[in-house]
């Protein structure tokens, strides 16, 4: 076994615990570091870091909340919880990058020198490290369980380690060139990232609540699925998708001769509904038979009040 089939096989839940305990360790270095050195920067990538622990910690309940079974209220299940995570921890990324520019530009204003600038910048590598390994983990297995929490997580920690690769660059510039104003100029362009970051995960989770389509390797996926049973008596219409956290859902009509017998229709179409979810893992397919000659109209004006 790979060190990447390694890290598909991994949970997401036994993941977002990982980060979880990450994110703590790594508030506590980079709080560190920033009481040492003074840094703007250095409190910006902290903040950050407030961030992934209150996100990670409410991913791990919407992940738990989503892998509960369906029941009367929610007959559907309850997989888009996930979008929930993404979207509460993006608004938190919103919240800090607003604190981060607030702090930057008062520092801005009153310049402060730089202390002990080495052991700051190794505490601060050493978190980046650790929140590198795990964002690569849980990439890997978000691909694997198709969850939109863990990857927004993986996604986030690895911004994170590009905001910490930045703030790192500009202490360094202000230990060689003694321009006091870099730290918090970088802090500024740190917080600017995170703010796109944040909008982006606040994007993707309002997509998925919408019931976004399935993506476009996928359509092809079904499409030449259903090629296979296509013929002159059987053709296949209406094929609409969604996403639902790790469930992904088609509708579609099938269309075959009036005088066949339900039995032989049905059988027909289970061994239609088993290929598709064969095909595409987590797909549940429903398909409605319809004779050859009978077509469905659902842009009719009156199906619309």
């Amino acid at each position: 076994m790979s060190f990447t089939q390694f890290a598909r096989g991994i949970p997401p839940q036994v993941l977002l615990r990982w980060s979880v305990a990450v994110a703590a360790a790594t508030i506590a270095l980079k709080s560190l570091a920033w009481w040492l050195t003074g840094s703007v920067g250095l409190l910006s990538d902290a903040m950050e870091s407030v961030v992934n622990l209150a996100g990670a910690a409410f991913a791990l309940l919407m992940v738990r909340v989503a892998e509960q079974p369906p029941d009367e209220d929610h007959p559907y299940g309850h997989h888009k919880a996930e979008y929930f995570a993404a979207g509460f921890e993006g608004l938190l990324i919103i919240v800090a990058a607003v604190g981060i520019i607030w702090a930057a530009v008062l520092r801005l204003r009153e310049p402060q020198p730089l202390e002990q600038v080495g052991l700051g910048l190794v505490l601060s590598v050493l978190s980046s490290a650790l929140n590198g390994g795990l964002a690569w983990l849980m990439l890997q297995s978000s691909r694997q369980h198709r969850s939109l929490a863990l990857e927004g997580d993986a996604r986030h920690l690895f911004t994170d380690v590009w905001t910490s690769a930045g703030v790192i660059v500009g202490i360094g510039l202000v230990a060689f060139t003694h321009w006091l104003w870099l730290d918090p100029v970088v802090g500024i362009l740190v917080a600017l990232n995170i703010l796109r970051e944040g909008g982006q995960l606040v994007w993707r989770s309002s997509q998925g609540l919408m019931d976004l389509a399935l993506e476009p390797e996928v359509m092809d996926e079904i499409h030449q699925t259903l090629a296979q049973f296509e013929h002159h008596t059987i053709r296949f219409d209406h094929v609409t998708t969604r996403r639902s956290g790790q469930r992904r859902f088609v509708d579609l009509h099938m269309h075959m001769p009036a005088n066949w017998t339900l039995g032989r229709a049905a059988a027909v179409r289970t061994s239609v509904e088993q290929a598709l979810m064969s095909a595409v893992p987590g797909l549940r397919a429903t398909i409605q038979l319809l004779p050859s000659n009978v077509e469905a109209h659902f842009d009719d004006p009156k199906d619309l009040i």
